[in-house]
């Protein structure tokens, strides 16, 4: 078998409520999931079906998709983690929402208008993207 699925059973071996989580595995710029969680995540995804191997099953959908798929996930009864299969290591969704929060903060700083800021204001608006900072570190 691959290493993949060799994680993806001591996972769902060690998991106590594994029936009702889901792993997405990072691989590359997708995220899969295999074998019973492929099955499990087409049905609720609406994604193909495609051969792991000749006895196991994955399906999958683009990393920039991450967001509208965890909706999905979110809204039915499974709960799922995300993997990342070169660190073998667990994440939480808000991870890998990150670059669009720091997208937000950047364009919120770009577009300051500094002709009309008082003084006043500037601490405000500098306590604003404190708090702002804060939060998108506090989700890693």
């Amino acid at each position: 078998m691959s290493k993949l699925y060799d994680t993806y059973i001591s996972l769902k071996t060690n998991e106590k409520d594994n029936e009702n989580t889901l792993y997405l595995f990072k691989s590359g710029i997708f995220f899969i999931c295999i074998d019973k969680d492929a099955k499990k995540a087409s049905q609720i995804l609406n994604l193909k079906l495609t051969n792991l191997n000749q006895d196991i099953v994955k399906c999958g959908f683009p990393i920039k998709s991450l967001e509208k798929y965890s909706t999905l996930l979110n809204i039915s009864n499974y709960s799922f983690k995300i993997i990342d299969s070169n660190l073998q290591t667990t994440f939480k969704v808000n991870n890998y929402s990150i670059p669009d929060n720091i997208d937000k903060l950047l364009l919120k700083i770009s577009n300051i208008d500094t002709n009309n800021l008082s003084v006043s204001k500037a601490y405000s608006f500098i306590d604003n993207i404190k708090d702002i900072s804060k939060s998108i570190l506090n989700t890693k």
